[in-house]
């Protein structure tokens, strides 16, 4: 072997593939990019080390930024396999590092989203191969910033594939280099998994590493920098709160540089940029002013008169410019309502300036222009902004009753009373939430008319029937104002919560209960039932614990049977959460017991859902659900609701919600079958159901269904022994009433399925319901002729005794042998002859009246 390497010849031909392969370093391809890095690596092991290192050097040419991010990638996929096997020289590192640190960091905005992950991710990939490749004093002086850069990846990149791979790689340098500091104790807590949530890396395992004095400021400076001002909005927001808690660790550096230089980005051209620096404003803001109080500084150690000034700015910098206006606008609006929130909770003395009144311009021009917002923004920006209110009258208005404070604040309650009348479903949320939000001493002496206001809302008008979403908040916003006020019996109705007004709370909420608006949503009634189900439990409890002779017994058993009803009906979602608030209320005590009196059954209800039994049991599951909600038929106060819910989950759609609400149902009828008063009670009350119900087809549909279900399995059989039984009567009369003049098709298709049942009842109203199936032979609609032959074929082969023996071969010979979709008058003439076999009146056409 020569002794130096000047004595090598190199082939020309090497010259050409290495080159080939720098070319494909950045192809468009991932595969061909990692091959290429490998045939570097594996070409440049060959080479003595001085043509080794020109390569390198050619490499490095791909860290421009002029080139490609696919360019970036190869160039460290390279770069990794040529650390891996030693061909790196510590004369390069100088040179390496400093790419690779830029590396780590590389993003390029590419429209709506962004590339450069790859590029990280094999940034990480580098400095794994680093740990591999080189002594512990070769890269000491670069320990510092590739740990820091290390670090900053692990807990605030936004792809969790780099994420994990900084962590890896951070972990290869501690095992191998030992030399980063504080290594083994952030390995702990950043370890490959807990590294997996972004939150919790942005919010959690960013301040334990912060703690450490050499990755404070590197992180701090990375989100001022980085991510403030990054595309993503989730990332914006994230950063923000990560720089609450950061700013706590380094709070002279925030308040003298972080916090000037966020204010300097809040006039930025970029929207991206200025959204993301006011809600850090906001949240470093708060920080400082909290640390403040827990040292218990002076007011204005941290936050100086200049840095309140920048603040107070901002609103009106924005306005000027009209950068409250677009699809910009809808951010920047819930960026200053945030930072009204937080400046608010930092308690600056703003008393009487006129920057208050241009915050409540903005909130209430923002609750009153939702309807104007992007829908995907819409909730956020509804929040942020009652949010604000609530902070703002907190802080600023004064404690005389129907007065509020600086600058502006008077008025309030009526602006917002009026806006509840606004024909703009969205005004209306804002303005409820927004009087909800509003402190005790705002609503003293207006409470009534609060509460009148907000329940005119929940109520159904033609013009705004559709506006489940007002309903909603509007409940949502009772049960704060109730909370706010507070409960007193002997108080006035327009001040607390009392006898006086009690009544009109719960008639609202319950009345909200019967809810089940549809449009082309689905059941938007569902949002408001589940308010108002929260509401209830919400006021309950607070009665409960306040004032408890406040819960009458007749209202107590009318919220007890509602949520009961509730309880058992189709929706899963909602059925659970009924469940829920019915065992709270059931189960809630204080000191000396049950809070909430007279629920009725109180001893059967506990025996039946045993506190020990509520907590293990999946309610959103169908079949946990309904044998236990059963239980509640057996009680008579529930016994109707509990039925009026049933029917509807029986006669549903959803297969496993009908197969155990009709199993669990079943099992309770078995239970009493051998008791006829029992099953009388029972059946009058399915018939109370039904008529309260009529012409409801939210449950007179699926109350067919049930019935049929009901009759097929034999459940009132015991009252088929009497002749004209007073439940089969009524019952006809019933349907008959339910089907008059009706068009709908499933409705006449599920009453012909149980009038071929009700043919197992002997009497006089064996032949009504003989001449009702007979009617239905000659309807208008073919579908509902072919279905009632159908079944009434089925109906005299089942029910043989149902007609005379000698008849029924000819019976049947003219129901399976008639076309009845075919003309009415070939068809009538067949029907007629069934009425002759059966013995039933012929139905006589009803002539037209003459026209004028």
């Amino acid at each position: 072997m020569p002794d130096h390497e000047e004595d090598y010849e190199v082939p020309e031909e090497v010259e050409s593939v290495i080159e080939q392969l720098l070319v494909g370093l950045k192809d468009k391809d991932t595969i061909v990019r990692w091959s290429a890095a490998k045939g570097v690596g594996r070409m440049a092991g060959r080479l003595p080390h001085e043509l080794a290192d020109d390569v390198v050097a050619s490499v490095l040419d791909c860290f421009s930024f002029q080139e490609t991010d696919n360019a970036w990638h190869g160039g460290c996929l390279a770069l990794a396999e040529l650390g891996r096997r030693g061909l790196l020289l510590p004369s390069r590192l100088t040179d390496v590092v400093t790419v690779i640190l830029r590396a780590l960091t590389y993003e390029e905005r590419r429209g709506a989203c962004s590339v450069g992950a790859n590029v990280r991710d094999a940034a990480c990939y580098v400095c794994w191969a680093f740990a591999r490749a080189y002594e512990p004093q070769e890269l000491q002086p670069f320990v510092a910033d590739i740990a820091s850069a290390l670090v900053i990846v692990t807990v605030f990149d936004r792809n969790v594939n780099c994420r994990r791979a900084a962590s890896a790689a951070f972990q290869e340098n501690v095992g191998r280099q030992g030399a980063f500091p504080h290594g083994l104790d952030i390995l702990t807590t950043a370890d490959y998994f807990a590294v997996g949530n972004r939150s919790n890396c942005f919010l959690v395992i960013s301040t334990f590493i912060a703690g450490f004095p050499e990755y404070t400021r590197p992180m701090i400076d990375h989100l001022v920098t980085m991510k403030v001002n990054h595309w993503d909005r989730v990332i914006r927001e994230l950063s923000a709160k990560a720089l609450y808690n950061l700013a706590q660790l380094a709070p002279e550096y925030s308040a003298t540089r972080v916090l000037p230089c966020l204010l300097s980005m809040t006039q930025s051209p970029d929207l991206h940029t200025r959204h993301g620096a006011v809600l850090a404003c906001a949240e470093v803001a708060l920080s400082l002013h909290t640390l403040e109080e827990r040292e218990d500084r002076p007011s204005g150690s941290y936050l100086d008169t200049r840095a309140i000034w920048g603040l107070k700015q901002i609103h009106q910098q924005l306005y000027d410019r009209q950068l409250y206006r677009g699809l910009g606008g809808e951010l920047m609006r819930q960026a200053v309502c945030v930072l009204i929130e937080k400046l608010s909770l930092c308690r600056i003395p703003f008393g009487g300036d006129a920057v208050i009144e241009g915050w409540q311009w903005l909130i209430n021009d923002t609750l009153r222009n939702l309807h104007l917002t992007s829908s995907h923004s819409r909730q956020q920006i509804k929040e942020a902004a009652v949010s604000a209110l609530a902070a703002l009258c907190s802080e600023f208005c004064t404690q005389e009753p129907g007065q509020a404070g600086p600058a502006g604040l008077g008025g309030l309650v009526w602006q917002c009373l009026a806006e509840l009348q606004s024909p703009e479903e969205m005004t209306r949320c804002g303005f409820s939430l927004a009087l909800g939000a509003l402190p005790r001493p705002l609503l003293k002496g207006v409470l009534r008319q609060v509460l009148t206001g907000l329940g005119a809302v929940t109520q159904i008008s033609p013009e705004d029937v559709s506006f489940a979403e007002s309903r909603r908040d509007a409940l949502k916003a009772i049960s704060r104002v109730c909370q706010t006020v507070g409960v007193s019996a002997e108080g006035t109705p327009d001040e607390v919560v009392c006898r006086a007004n009690v009544p009109q709370i719960y008639c609202t909420l319950l009345g909200c209960l019967g809810d089940y608006t549809t449009d082309s949503r689905g059941d938007v009634g569902a949002w408001v039932r589940e308010a108002a189900m929260t509401t209830l439990m919400d006021v309950t409890l607070l009665l409960g614990r306040e004032q408890p002779e406040l819960i009458e017994a007749p209202i107590c058993e009318w919220v007890m049977c509602c949520l009961a009803q509730q309880a058992s009906e189709k929706i899963d979602r909602y059925r659970a959460h009924a469940t829920q608030v019915f065992l709270t209320l059931l189960h809630a005590a204080g000191p000396t017991g049950p809070i909430v009196p007279h629920v009725p059954h109180r001893g059967d209800l506990e025996k039946l859902f045993p506190r020990s039994e509520v907590a293990s049991v999946n309610w959103n599951a169908p079949a946990q659900a309904f044998p236990r909600i059963t239980r509640l038929l057996a009680l008579p106060s529930f016994r109707y609701h509990v039925l009026l819910g049933l029917v509807v989950s029986v006669g549903g759609l959803t297969e496993s919600t009908v197969r155990h609400s009709t199993q669990s149902l079943f099992a309770h009828v078995r239970g009493i079958q051998e008791d006829p008063r029992a099953l009388e009670d029972f059946g009058g009350t399915l018939l109370r159901v039904f008529e309260d119900n009529l012409l409801n087809d939210r449950v007179s549909v699926p109350l067919l269904k049930t019935l049929d279900q009901m009759l097929a399995n034999g459940c009132f059989a015991i009252l088929t022994t009497e002749d004209d039984h007073p439940f089969c009567v009524r019952l006809l009369a019933l349907c008959k009433e339910e089907i008059r003049k009706s068009k709908d098709v499933q409705k006449l298709r599920s009453s012909v399925a149980v009038f071929c049942e009700m043919v197992q009842f002997p009497g006089g109203v064996r032949k009504k319901v003989l001449l009702q199936l007979l009617l239905l032979l000659c309807h208008p609609f073919p579908v509902v002729r072919k279905t009632t032959a159908s079944q009434l074929y089925e109906m005299v082969l089942t029910y043989s005794d149902a007609v005379d023996a000698d008849v029924l071969d000819e019976v049947v010979a003219v129901l399976g042998g008639t076309a009845w979709d075919a003309e009415l008058p070939l068809v009538r003439s067949q029907r007629n002859r069934l009425c002759d076999l059966l013995g039933v009146p012929r139905p006589q056409l009803v002539p037209k009246p003459a026209a004028c």
